[in-house]
Parts: C-alpha cells; structure tokens; sequence
C-alpha cells in the first residue's frame, strides 16, 4: 500500500517536476532557519512552483491532504512570518523562481511582478524605462515583492510614497482551495466593490499566495540631496522635520533618525564607513529628490538647515557633494540592522506613534527601561518621517546577550504599554509573524480580533495557510 507521504510527494512531484520537490534535510535546511537565526521549523518538503499555475496545483494538492502550506519569498522576515513550525508536517513554498517582470507599461506608470522578484531587480527594471518604483529596503537584494506585499513593508521612502500598500494597484492571489483570484488591474480609479486585494496586503500569506502585482511607478528623479545631520535631541529633530516639510514639501522622501550607539555599531561592523559628525547623541539622515530638473536643491536643503541651526534644533551638517559621498551617508544607516545581528542578540521593537508623541515616547520609555533594566543599551533608529522606530534593546557592557534576553517579556510589556498609550502600534512595518502573536491578543480590540479571525475563516476554513503565524 502507499503511503500517505508518498502519495502527496507524488503529486508535488509532478505539479513542479522532481527537481523542485526538496526532501533531503541538507536541502531543506535553509528553508526552515530564519535569516536572523531565531526561529528554526521542520517541513515535510520544500516546493518550488515555477508558475501560478504550479502554486494553484500545489495548494489544491495540499488542501486534499490537509496539509499546511508556509509560503516564503527572499527568507527576510524579521517576526519568524516565513518559518515553520517544528511539526515537520508543512510544506514551505518557495515562491523564488516566480521571478518574471511580466510587464512595464511607461504610459500607464505600472509594472507587473511575479511575487519571487527582488526588491532590487524591480527597481532596477523601473530605472531602465526611466521611472521609479519607490519602496526602499536594507534587504532589497534579497527581500522579494510577494513578501514586502505580504508584510505591508515599509523603509525608508514611506515619508514620500506611502508603504508597499499604497503602491500596489492590482494583486494576483492563489486561495486556499487552489482557485486564482486575478485583481491584476492597473487602476487608480476602480469602485466596484470590496477592495479585495487589501485583505491579502499584510496577512502573511494566512489568506492566501500573493503571485503576482500591479505595482505603481514615478518618476525617476533628476535632482537629489542628502545631508547627515547631527542634532541637540529628539525634540529638535521633530522641529526640523516639520521645517523641512514646509521647505522642501513633496521633495523631501527621507527623514531617518539615528542614535549614536546605532551609528556607532554601524560602523564597528563596516569600518570603511565615515564619522564625518563624531560625538553627538542624535542624527538625521535626510533625503530630497526632484522628478524635475533642479540644480537649486542643494540650495533650498541648506538654507532649510541654516534656519534649523537659527532655532537650535540643528548642531551640525553635512551635505553630499556626490553620488560616493551619498551613497557612503546612506550606508550608515542601511547597515545598522545588519551590525546588530553581527553583534549579538538583542530586544527588538519595530514601533510606530504619532511623530509629534516621538520625543516623549522617548524619554518616558528610556527612563522606564533604565529603571527595571539597569545598564541598558538604546540602539534606536527609524523612519521618524512616518513615526516607526526600531526601538532596539542591547545588553549591558557587563552582561550577556543570553541572560538579558530572558527580560524580553519585561521590556516588551514596558515598550509596547507605552506605545498603546500614545495611540501607536507594537508592529509599524515587519509584521506580527510567530514573534508577536502574544503580544497582538494583548495589544487589539476584542472587535479587531473577531473581525479578522472571521476573514480567516472565510478564506481559510482548514487553518492550513501559513498556520501559527498572526492569530
């Protein structure tokens, strides 16, 4: 008799060809270890479909069978979102070789991607017909459009375009039951109905599979300025944004705030990057662009700086004379998250408030922490533009990054109470995933949480999607 196993192996076999089956533990190992080394899952398989229609097949296939299905694109999820469980009865799907730009319409300013291509293969086709596609990542070289979808991702761009939301126009979506959902219309204007392609931007593949997106384009930029911007505390930062709102208005795309721990981390791990603004507490990396032709950018961000030194928010700058020394400003901050992993463990916090309740969350939040957690160290960093800060936790110089990771639920509960407080969010831009399942029961209306496990069930009746992750 054959075995159940072996039956649905089978099946997968044939749905995307024997080669794309993955069994052998060697081979599904890097699929089942997050990229940060938290979480590490089992699986029954690893399936690699090459077409929407494989996925379909695939997920008619698993339904049968009654088995999970841990969709995955470039493995970059910081909440454990794309990582199985430790069952070993899941599939992970591979959505990597999904990786077609179907189409560049230059008229229509829209592109349309497979959910395996890169953020930075995207951007580059967007780039080759002159245009744009906004959405900027630390992890663009290896994070895909499916999973920024499916984690409404964020970065440093949000302040000017919106998050991966508001660039989507049309998503193609495989559902539970194998049927395909095709919403890929090019539409700014499309009432007809529920905006259905909104349930499935942000549910981490519980809903369904992102395959395919419309995704909006602008224009290239013709004119930019970058500046490094020390200043006197948060509060100053805060007075200049608002300054350079006002100055610069839609030119102004980024608006990053940096700690000097942050900076300094960042720079022990990449020792070729510059200290052009050495011994200050805070920082500003600011970021202007123009479609248009403008050689007085440069201009109107200094003069917007001058009159920030004027009020005392500012206390020293730097701008970029060329695209090295822009690219060397930009490295600092894009390299943070990464010379955290390198250095160790830590209490991460991926927080959005309203900007004008930063400086207070700051320091009631640090003055807390500090208390309860003596020593503590403040990697803080963020898109203080749109109100996210990755409020990031490292142990004292005297402990170890084990025994000040059993806090965590301790400085959470300090964190997150205090960003409800503000009327902010405890996920701004990474997700719920496995990591902060807990902490969404605690922190969402009864009403919010009926709401979505009633759209769950709809559209997953066998709770076999991406099982374990958000609720």
């Amino acid at each position: 008799m054959t075995e159940p196993g072996a039956t649905l192996l089978a099946r997968l076999a044939t749905a995307v060809g024997p080669a794309h089956v993955l069994t052998a533990r060697e081979d599904i190992e890097p699929f089942v270890v997050d990229w940060r080394g938290r979480y590490r899952g089992a699986a029954h398989a690893v399936v690699r479909p090459r077409s929407t229609a494989e996925v379909a097949d695939v997920v008619r296939t698993c339904a049968e069978h009654r088995v999970p299905i841990v969709p995955q694109g470039g493995n970059t999820s910081m909440c454990g979102a794309a990582t199985p469980d430790a069952s070993g009865n899941a599939i992970v799907m591979s959505l990597a070789r999904l990786d077609r730009i179907r189409d560049v319409d230059v008229d229509n300013a829209t592109m349309t991607v497979e959910a395996g291509v890169t953020l930075a293969r995207a951007q580059r086709a967007a780039m080759d017909a002159n245009l744009l596609f906004p959405l900027s990542l630390a992890s663009e070289g290896s994070c895909t459009i499916g999973g920024n979808l499916s984690t409404n991702a964020g970065g440093t761009a949000v302040l000017r375009f919106g998050n991966a939301r508001d660039l989507a126009l049309g998503v193609e979506v495989v559902l539970a039951d194998g049927r395909v959902f095709d919403g890929l219309r090019g539409l700014r204007k499309d009432n007809t109905g529920y905006d259905l392609k909104h349930l499935f931007i942000g549910a981490e593949g519980t809903l369904g599979i992102i395959t395919a997106a419309v995704v909006k384009l602008f224009p290239a930029p013709r004119a930019r300025a970058t500046a490094l911007v020390a200043v006197a505390d948060v509060d100053g930062a805060v007075r200049l944004l608002t300054r350079l709102k006002h100055a610069l208005a839609d030119r102004l795309v980024g608006f990053e705030l940096m700690n000097a721990l942050a900076l300094e981390l960042s720079r022990k791990h990449h020792p070729t990057s510059p200290d052009p603004l050495p011994g200050r507490p805070w920082y500003v990396l600011v970021q202007a662009d123009d479609p248009a032709e403008n050689p007085e950018l440069a201009a109107m961000l200094e003069r917007a700086l001058a009159d920030g030194f004027d009020d005392g928010s500012v206390v020293d700058a730097t701008i970029a004379a060329s695209d090295a020394q822009r690219a060397q400003l930009w490295s600092l901050r894009e390299n943070i998250s990464e010379a955290q992993r390198r250095e160790g463990q830590n209490i991460k916090h991926d927080i959005s408030v309203p900007v004008s309740a930063i400086p207070r969350f700051v320091r009631e939040t640090e003055a807390a922490l500090s208390q309860t957690l003596p020593g503590v160290r403040f990697v803080t960093f963020g898109h203080l533009g749109d109100g996210n800060l990755h409020y990031n936790l490292s142990a004292p110089a005297d402990q170890s990054a084990a025994r000040f990771m059993e806090r965590s639920t301790e400085a959470n509960r300090i964190v997150h109470d205090r960003v409800a407080a503000a009327g902010g969010s405890i996920s701004a831009e990474h997700g719920i995933g496995q990591l902060k399942r807990g902490e969404l029961q605690r922190y969402k209306s009864p009403i919010e949480l009926d709401l979505m496990r009633a759209i769950k069930s709809a559209l997953d009746p066998a709770h076999l999607m991406n099982p374990g992750k958000v609720l």
